[in-house]
């Protein structure tokens, strides 16, 4: 008895699809690499002369889409943590991009730096609710040069051995991501088999493929790396002022993007995996937190699986720049809806403030939200040993079932979820229970996960090679 959990009707994504094929073949989309432009003219595309403007017809949408594999894994360095996509299963992913971490010390909001990532990287490998990799921020005490990004990429690998899906900013960083991909994981037939790295492509609303992004992301073609295609409209400002025309608006993205993809390297597995949020008339800001935008993310849920592609959403998010009562409600409500409709990859953890401040404590309370999402899709279980019809025949009226065999079954089972952090009691104990603050909970988890993490170790070997890469690379 699963929840079930829909917001939008067969009609609805039929009208979504047809009206996202109209856009596409009479507006285009802007291509800002002129190689992404040969490709989808060699494709079948239109291109307009002296333009960046690209007219897809229906023809190659629907082509494309028929392209992409429905089912594959996303592989990782640790053995058992192989992600299946579009089987059923639900992973957590860090939060990505923010700039400021919020200080478990100060209380203060200050610049993000390499140590609070790598602590936030250590404490996404240790907690089995995450899956995958995202860069949760960026380093402000760190350049972005090769040699950066090489060491970047070796604190990485070293201290993240599930999957990895991250992205490249320039080519000569791709070409650093597939030297360092095969001393760590061997062959391109290897790397192809195996996917561990899967490649987040951002394509600009409205309607827009950066240049340099794009071209970073081509110089991978051929290496069957998988593409999480994540639009980012924002309803009101780059999207139009409708929930509905928001998601045409990422779902015409989505297509032009995945058109891309296939005709640069047919059959490249695609992930649907738009991040829509909505404008605040207020403030001109992001209106993060709101409930308006849970609904959309669930609903890209559904238009995902319209297509039968895997499903990534975003979750878990807060407009407020400190953890209180508000930030507690709204990440809670934007994580529950997008679970009930089950993505394979809920995105969003760690970040507050709108995506923009790293919370340690938030991350590993975002763990639990995404449990209890996770129990509320489960639903109520009605298999044969849950109806209990023997237990009522050797109970009496009037008695109880806390010394039941079953109970004890059941607290050691999924049918009742155990949190790590939530603090209970007798009112008898209300002042030592309430002085037991969830926030001090999580800051305790944190510091315990850290004190105590010990990273899968890559290998003597592998550790020279890739420092050779690094010392190469000045």
């Amino acid at each position: 008895m699963e929840a079930k959990f829909s917001l939008l009707s067969e009609s609805d994504k039929s009208t979504i699809h047809e009206q996202s094929l109209y856009i596409l073949s009479n507006k285009g989309v802007r291509i800002g690499s002129q190689k992404g432009r040969l490709l989808l003219a060699e494709a079948g595309a239109e291109t307009l002369k002296n333009s960046e403007l690209v007219c897809i017809p229906t023809s190659l949408v629907e082509q494309s889409i028929g392209m992409v594999p429905k089912q594959f894994s996303l592989g990782a360095r640790r053995s058992g943590w192989d992600l299946h996509m579009n089987q059923g299963q639900c992973t957590l992913l860090l939060s990505g991009e923010g700039t400021h971490v919020l200080d478990s010390q100060t209380g203060e909001i200050r610049d993000a730096t390499m140590q609070d990532w790598l602590h936030a990287t250590q404490l996404a490998d240790t907690l089995d609710e995450f899956g995958l990799y995202w860069k949760i921020v960026e380093l402000t005490d760190r350049g972005n040069d090769a040699v950066d990004y090489v060491d970047y990429l070796i604190h990485l690998f070293g201290n993240f051995s599930k999957h990895i899906q991250d992205s490249t900013s320039s080519i000569e960083q791709s070409q650093l991501l597939l030297e360092i991909l095969q001393v760590i994981f061997g062959s391109k037939q290897q790397i192809q088999n195996k996917k561990p790295f899967s490649f987040v492509l951002c394509p600009q609303s409205p309607l827009m493929l950066d240049q340099h992004y794009t071209d970073a992301y081509l110089e991978l073609r051929g290496w069957g790396i998988p593409v999480a295609i994540m639009p980012m409209p924002l309803m009101g400002a780059t999207a139009p002022a409708s929930l509905i025309a928001t998601l045409i608006t990422a779902n015409c993205e989505i297509l032009a993007t995945l058109c891309l993809v296939q005709a640069a390297d047919p059959n490249t597995p695609v992930i649907y995996a738009p991040v829509s949020s909505l404008m605040d008339p207020r403030t001109g800001l992001v209106k993060s937190g709101c409930i308006e935008e849970a609904l959309i993310c669930a609903a890209s849920v559904e238009i995902a699986r319209y297509y039968g592609l895997p499903a990534e959403t975003s979750g878990l998010e807060t407009g407020r720049f400190k953890l209180n009562v508000q930030s507690g409600y709204e990440t809670a409500l934007t994580g529950l809806l997008p679970m009930l409709a089950f993505p394979d990859i809920m995105l969003g953890a760690g970040l507050i403030g709108g995506a923009m401040v790293l919370s340690l404590e938030q991350l590993v309370i975002d763990a639990e939200i995404y449990k209890m999402g996770r129990r509320a899709h489960q639903g109520i279980a009605s298999g044969k040993d849950k109806w209990m019809r023997e237990v009522f025949e050797h109970i009496e009226p009037g008695t109880h079932f806390i010394d039941h065999p079953t109970t004890l079954q059941a607290v050691r089972s999924d049918e009742l979820l155990m949190s790590r952090l939530e603090a209970y009691g007798a009112l008898e104990e209300a002042d030592n229970v309430s002085g037991t603050d969830i926030v001090a909970s999580a800051r305790t988890k944190v510091n315990q996960i850290l004190s105590d993490y010990q990273p899968l170790p890559l290998g003597d070997a592998v550790v020279r090679e890739l420092q050779r890469i690094k010392t190469k690379a000045v």
